[in-house]
């Protein structure tokens, strides 16, 4: 059975209702429910974490690697600019991860579109919504599944 993190950055608790020409009406909470049904229909397991601060989620990286978590869906969130400290967390642990972005980044501000974590992401899913965390998780078990060659 594959264990796999569903980690969110700052201000996504409010999906739904922040800004939903950008972000959408669906929460985090209809997300993480989804997300575990398939995972579980899977067979695979999915738990979620979210959090506004930078330590908490470098601490629920860490644990994560003590835990054995095969793999994380991430949205850094605002993050996603700004955090190499969240980026050397990553590497620390050794966590194979798929970055997710509800909004396409890069058709926005331009202090959007650099992203601390693509570069070290299996792969990134930008643009979709809330469908890009189904997308995360459906390439993210492929990925643990039948690897691709060079990964």
């Amino acid at each position: 059975m594959h264990k796999l993190l569903l980690l969110n950055g700052p201000n996504l608790n409010r999906l739904g209702a922040r800004e939903p020409t950008h972000y959408g009406r669906t929460t985090l909470s209809d997300i993480e429910t989804r997300l575990r049904e398939r995972a579980g229909a899977r067979g695979a397991e999915l738990v979620a974490f979210q959090s506004h601060s930078e330590s908490a989620l470098i601490e629920r990286i860490h644990a994560a690697a003590e835990e054995g978590v095969d793999a994380a869906l991430f949205n850094p969130a605002a993050f996603t600019h700004t955090s190499v400290a969240l980026r050397d967390a990553l590497l620390a642990a050794d966590l194979r991860f798929v970055e997710v972005h509800l909004s396409n980044i890069h058709a926005r501000e331009p202090f959007r579109r650099h992203s601390y974590f693509s570069d070290i992401a299996l792969g990134v899913i930008s643009g979709f919504g809330a469908l890009g965390y189904d997308l995360a998780l459906d390439a993210a078990l492929a990925h643990l599944e039948s690897p691709p060659e060079g990964n």
